[in-house]
């Protein structure tokens, strides 16, 4: 896999959010409507595509909760496959409600549905209270620490140097630029801004080929290789390779985000992958 750019996401490849956004999800759900869904199934929404906004997450993940109030919503996982069918992200998930309850009921489950106040919440969980003033320009809805200070570093500055000495890097992040600003200081990135896309810069969000193919433009690159913790990251370098005639893109699963072990694997492979890594550390090797 012969490459002239590389292309990183942050969360579960630079860092580690397993306490931090994905924490914020279900503790959101929680604080709002006393009840919610479990760690595990966090992934089943990240796998139903569409979902590379942890906000959005929320939200589906606060529709399935009230619509399981109603008793018509089934499992997470059968509401999450119903999700994936309808092509992933929020307005499934809106859909899937609306299909499985009847019209009093989803009409209940819309009227309690409040995005703004899972926001609201979330930011203050993985802010914590002074950031959250500093970033969001308020005042929290709770004094809160952040959990964004629970995000333990999982790149190696040797691998940061290696791909920075032999490629062109960038990053592709579903993160506010504030936030990316804050994980990448973390880890020891520095980037200009125009080597990466965040969350504020580009509407799609992934697996939408733009950001991607965008940035191998600008690194006057032939062959790209984007590493990921989701299907949606492989998809993204997938879709770039269908859009972009002119040049390769290599999608590169890596097992340190929600996805682990044989299966992480099979669901990667089936996806596209070009390749599979145990950690954002072999990327080095495996280029090459």
């Amino acid at each position: 896999m012969q490459v002239d750019a590389v292309v990183l996401d942050i969360d579960g490849v630079l860092v580690d959010v397993a306490d931090s956004y994905r924490r914020a999800v279900i503790e959101s759900v929680q604080r709002v409507y006393d009840d919610t869904i479990e760690r595990a199934d966090i992934q089943r929404f990240k796998d139903a595509g569409g979902f590379n906004n942890d906000w959005e997450l929320t939200d589906a993940a606060a529709l399935y909760v009230l619509a399981d109030r109603e008793g018509s919503a089934g499992d997470v996982a059968s509401f999450t496959d119903a999700i994936a069918e309808r092509g992933g992200g929020l307005s499934a998930a809106e859909a899937v409600v609306r299909d499985r309850l009847d019209e009093g009921a989803a009409e209940r489950v819309f009227d309690a549905w409040d995005p703004d106040e899972l926001r609201d919440v979330f930011q203050t969980l993985y802010l914590g209270s002074d950031l959250y003033r500093d970033l969001e320009g308020g005042d929290p809805a709770f004094d809160a620490p952040g959990y964004i200070n629970d995000e333990p570093v999982l790149v190696d500055a040797e691998t940061l140097a290696a791909l920075r000495d032999r490629y062109a890097v960038g990053v592709v992040t579903g993160r506010p630029a504030a936030e990316a600003d804050i994980a990448m200081e973390r880890v020891g990135l520095d980037l200009p801004e125009d080597h990466r896309f965040t969350m504020d810069d580009w509407a799609e969000g992934k697996p939408h080929p733009a950001a991607l193919v965008t940035l191998a433009e600008r690194f006057d690159a032939e062959r790209v290789a984007f590493a990921g913790d989701t299907l949606d990251d492989v998809k993204t370098a997938v879709n770039a390779d269908a859009a972009d005639d002119d040049r390769v893109y290599y999608g590169v699963g890596v097992l340190t985000g929600g996805l682990t072990g044989e299966d992480g694997r099979r669901k990667y492979a089936a996806a596209g992958a070009s390749a599979v890594v145990e950690t954002v550390n072999d990327l080095p090797d495996l280029l090459g």
